[in-house]
């Protein structure tokens, strides 16, 4: 475990599936974060506050979350799938699929963002932002309530530490005793 900067414990990748589970309360705080947003607009516009979240919305979303969804599709839906869990190959279906719709949502969204955090607009599509935010709950809700705690049943240490390093890789991060 290390320690932020803001002084709240962060896992460390020696610990993937609790990385996972954290991604995933960022990415609830960035939905929060759009949900406010899309209520600060009408009555203060593409002020400083908007922009200021609008950016980071963008930030968070444009890297950090498709790491999140590479470490699942490409590390832990594989290991889930090797391990024989009975219907993990339709499990990782359906969560593959719905990481494509969120992507496609994002796309959407995307531009919208880009404009209030340029100040140049002062709309967010309000269907759009719904159904974005209301998806990705719902999504990590099911993650972390079924698939996290299957991962934690059925991974062995090497897989949990082959996991830890992809993600580290991923991010171009050593971790101490790995590499």
């Amino acid at each position: 475990m290390t320690v932020s900067l803001l002084g709240a414990a962060a896992p460390g990748f020696d610990r993937p599936l609790e990385v996972l589970e954290a991604c995933h309360g960022r990415i609830a705080k960035q939905c929060d974060t759009l949900d406010k947003l899309l209520a600060h607009l009408p009555e203060h516009g593409a002020d400083a506050q908007a922009q200021q979240a609008a950016r980071a919305v963008l930030t968070y979303f444009d890297t950090a979350a498709v790491h999140h969804h590479d470490d699942e599709e490409r590390n832990l839906f594989p290991l889930l799938e090797q391990a024989g869990a009975p219907g993990a190959c339709d499990l990782v279906e359906t969560l593959t699929l719905e990481h494509d719709e969120l992507a496609l949502l994002w796309r959407r969204l995307r531009g919208d963002l880009q404009q209030i955090e340029a100040g140049t607009a002062a709309t967010l599509d309000a269907a759009t932002t719904h159904r974005f935010v209301a998806m990705n709950r719902a999504h990590l809700e099911f993650e972390n309530t079924h698939v996290l705690p299957l991962a934690r049943q059925l991974l062995g240490a090497a897989e949990i530490e082959r996991l830890g390093r992809a993600m580290a890789a991923r991010r171009g991060v050593a971790v101490w005793g790995w590499f």
